[in-house]
């Protein structure tokens, strides 16, 4: 949830941790940090807010030094306070921290009662404090973090610096990611990193390792020394990480937000070529080393839009490939002790790959015998990393904090894995395969067309602004999209919304319904659309002001009495969804420009959610 960036370097280091911050300030902007070791001091500053204040605040008191850690919060034990912020120090040391400390209250009590005192009220702070008693009682650092890490319960990614010993840092994961950079190296010596990712180094450097669980590594200039959770030194690989340098910048849009939904045809279509052959019309997926024929049953897993991504391929799942699913919230889904019998395939949809209740329940599955198949954005994430079947979007870096254009990422390789599974169990035809592999290729098309009406849905986003409450209603497919576009909407501009299927409408949410709640209506036209209008009619009927999203015959069909109609590109039902999130994502960033909200950040939001 949290970003930190560390380095050791042979030049000043504070700039460059801001910039690494301010590539991660999607995962977090309660608060951010630095601390740098110069002349035997660490030189600590901090603010509450946004990376500016930061900036701010290191335009006044400058922080020299080579070796420097960061750090930009998500607040979780404590308030988004100064105080608060990290790095968290002592006399002897400075760290910061990604994660939760399940037990801090235990190591607190216990530190407190042996003398020390606490400046904060994060949990991350009582590590600070364990290391550093093993310092003061004449412990070197590697031996200091040897006997505190063992300590910690829960989730962790740290970065620590050292007030005697300038040229080092230590870092360590459990449950959290932390990725080590190599610098450049020469006969006047060399830099290396630490980082929560590989975007956040991409300016530094494109060699990598991703720490194991459990690891711990000793940074200096010279290199790094990893070492396992028994303290044994050992040897990760290092990859070339392609994160771009450039990938941060919103170029002309206003908002990364609005970048995001206007790459969705680019990256839609760089998603498709690499699951589709176009020579003879066929869908192809990674080698994987198991039968996907022999599969009996998927076990669906996710958070946030990626659940609702989970949803719509149940529909497709059992319509095309006739295999049972099940789907679950990630956060839900180990709790409630979950049948998974022997056979399955347990599929897990994440943008980052380090959603820590996604990463958990894989974890689960996996002890229970599941096979792994994982939909995911970073292709060397923890759970990529763990996956028997990698199914990668290509999206690339998605900085707007409310998902675009990994969501249709995702329903891109979910729709061509239905496809898939179909052929391989006999439900499909080779003509029929090839008319889906060619509805697929229409979709980035579909989605420009779509997209040509941004100015359309603008003018009318000032309809929906003033409300207090929002509803939105679909049937069969349009019901996950219903879901995704009040999410998107309270995400963003802060307005109450919920989805339903449309006829749900009448068993509860019909009591809401008066001239004040807007009421979003998803109904391309097609089986299903009579009914989805006689839900209208009921809405209708109670002084609702309904907006239809339907394509050109369906608002023809549906007759005049709604406040605003958005009309789509008619389309095949299976990339419906992937058209149908445009005008729904469109409308919620018009109104939150409206309302005047922090598109990119919303507040109490962060990106990349790694703690449970």
């Amino acid at each position: 949830m949290c970003g930190i960036i560390g380095i050791v370097g042979r030049q000043e280091v504070a700039d460059r941790l801001v910039d690494g911050l301010r590539r991660m300030e999607y995962r977090g902007y309660d608060s951010a940090g630095v601390c740098t070791v110069h002349d035997g001091r660490l030189i600590r500053r901090r603010a509450p807010g946004k990376l500016v204040h930061l900036v701010h605040e290191l335009s006044l008191h400058p922080a020299p030094g080579h070796t420097g850690i960061a750090h930009t919060r998500w607040a979780t034990h404590g308030a988004p306070t100064a105080s608060n912020a990290h790095p968290h120090a002592t006399a002897e040391l400075a760290l910061v921290h990604n994660g939760i400390i399940e037990n801090f209250r235990q190591l607190k009590e216990a530190l407190t009662a042996r003398g020390r005192r606490f400046e904060s009220d994060t949990d991350s702070e009582v590590v600070a404090h364990l290391i550093s008693e093993q310092v003061e009682a004449g412990k070197s650092p590697q031996e200091a973090v040897q006997i505190a890490l063992p300590q910690l319960r829960g989730a962790f990614a740290l970065a620590i610096v050292f007030r005697a010993h300038p040229d080092m840092l230590i870092g360590a994961r459990l449950g959290s990611p932390l990725v080590l950079g190599h610098g450049p190296r020469d006969e006047n010596g060399g830099e290396t990193y630490l980082g929560s990712d590989a975007l956040a180094l991409a300016p530094l450097t494109q060699k990598i390792t991703y720490l194991d669980e459990g690891d711990w590594v000793v940074v200096t200039a010279a290199g790094a020394q990893i070492y396992d959770r028994d303290n044994q030194p050992v040897t990760r690989a290092v990859t070339t990480s392609g994160a771009s340098a450039l990938a941060i910048e919103k170029g002309n849009y206003r908002h990364f937000m609005l970048k995001e939904i206007h790459e969705q045809p680019t990256v839609v279509a760089q998603t498709l070529r690499s699951y589709i052959r176009q020579v003879d019309q066929t869908v192809a997926l990674p080698q994987m080393d198991f039968d996907l024929s022999a599969i009996s049953r998927i076990t669906i897993v996710a958070c946030g839009t990626s659940y609702y991504a989970g949803l719509v391929a149940k529909y497709w799942f059992e319509q095309f490939a006739r295999l049972p699913v099940d789907i679950d919230v990630a956060s839900e889904f180990r709790y409630r002790d979950p049948v998974l019998e022997p056979g399955g395939l347990a599929l897990f949809i994440s943008q980052s790959g380090e959603t820590a209740d996604t990463l958990a329940a894989l974890r689960h599955c996996r002890a229970a015998g599941q096979t792994i198949g994982v939909v995911v954005n970073v292709p060397t994430s923890s759970m990529a990393r763990e996956a028997d079947l990698l199914l990668p979007t290509h999206a690339g870096p998605e900085i707007g904090v409310a998902s675009t254009k990994a969501f249709t990422c995702q329903l891109a390789v979910l729709a061509a894995l239905a496809a898939h599974l179909a052929v391989k169990r006999g439900r499909l035809s080779r003509d029929e395969e090839r008319a889906i592999v060619g509805q697929l290729v229409e979709a980035p098309a579909a989605l420009n067309a779509a997209l040509a009406h941004d100015e359309e849905i603008a003018a009318m986003a000032h309809l929906v602004a003033p409300a207090r409450d929002v509803l939105y209603l679909g049937r069969g497919l349009d019901y996950p999209l219903a879901l995704e576009g009040a999410l998107k909407l309270k995400e963003i501009s802060y307005i109450h919304a919920e989805g339903y299927a449309a006829g749900e409408m009448k068993h509860g949410p019909i009591a809401l319904i008066d001239e004040a709640v807007p009421v979003i209506v998803l109904a391309p036209s097609g089986p299903l659309f009579e009914k989805t209008v006689s839900n209208m009619q009921e809405v209708r009927a109670r002084g609702g002001r309904i907006v239809l999203i339907s394509d050109d015959e369906g608002i023809a069909e549906a007759g005049e009495g709604c406040l605003a109609t958005i009309a789509m590109p008619k389309v095949h039902p299976l990339i419906a969804p992937l058209v149908y999130a445009v005008p729904v994502q469109l409308l919620a960033y018009h109104v939150a420009c409206l309302k005047g909200t922090d598109v990119d950040q919303p507040r109490n939001l962060a990106k990349s959610v790694t703690v449970e």
